[in-house]
């Protein structure tokens, strides 16, 4: 009984110590000064965003850091404002265990660039709008044209297609959208046009795109066509 007794005693001694150490940590964490600030930037993208950009971002209201601790920051707030950026896909914001708040950045990807009368924005990934950048411009296919002739995620399906393929990425420089929804499409070193048609069999199309050209320039007849028509998919027609 005794031996019971002093083997309860002894564990709630150990009770006490870890509830007391916690909190004591968790004290001593929330009371942390933000000793600085750091952006780290995720992916294969090139900046098109600065560190600087961000950091106003994590900075609420310009307050100096070394006044703000740690249990006076809303990081679900200022992931929020990070992640609302134009140019950011999505961003984790948190504190280090050493007072540093760090913002891990993911940047949107462009995959077209548009030009109209009222200025010129980028394409992303999901065929949304994506501002230009002053730190870095985006070597992607020009587009134009009647644009809201096509669902932004077709032509999203187009743009990725062409991005995520080394040949098509490299080929196609230009993509033009008619009234109808059909496209038209430029390449980099021949004169013709290649005309895509509607957004349907998409990957078919591109296939076929690619087998025709390789066929062409092992005949050396590229340079004797002037549009290349992939709207039936089980032939390329070729108009000289």
């Amino acid at each position: 009984m005794k031996l019971l007794t002093w083997t309860n005693i002894r564990l709630l001694l150990m009770i006490f110590v870890v509830i007391f150490l916690f909190s004591f940590t968790s004290h001593r964490n929330a009371v942390r000064k933000i000793a600085k600030t750091e952006v780290v930037f995720v992916g294969e993208n090139s900046l098109f965003l600065k560190p600087e950009t961000v950091n106003k971002l994590l900075i609420e209201k310009n307050e100096d850091l070394k006044t703000i601790n740690k249990d006076g920051l809303d990081l679900n707030k200022l992931e929020k404002t990070v992640s609302s950026h134009p140019m950011v896909h999505k961003a984790d914001v948190f504190v280090s265990v050493d007072g540093v708040l760090k913002a891990v950045v993911e940047q949107k990807q462009p995959l077209g660039r548009v030009f109209e009368e009222t200025g010129s924005f980028y394409l992303d990934y999901e065929g949304n709008k994506m501002p230009l950048s002053d730190n870095f411009a985006a070597r992607v296919p020009l587009v134009s044209g009647e644009i809201a002739a096509v669902k932004k995620e077709k032509l999203a399906e187009v743009l990725r297609n062409i991005a995520e393929d080394d040949f098509l990425k490299k080929n196609i420089i230009g993509v033009q959208i008619l009234s109808n929804g059909s496209m038209v499409m430029a390449n980099r070193n021949y004169d013709y046009q290649i005309d895509f048609g509607r957004t349907i069999n998409i990957e078919r199309k591109f296939k076929n795109y690619k087998a025709f050209f390789q066929k062409a320039v092992s005949d050396s007849t590229l340079e004797k066509y002037r549009r290349i028509n992939l709207k039936f998919t089980k032939q390329v027609v070729c108009i000289k």
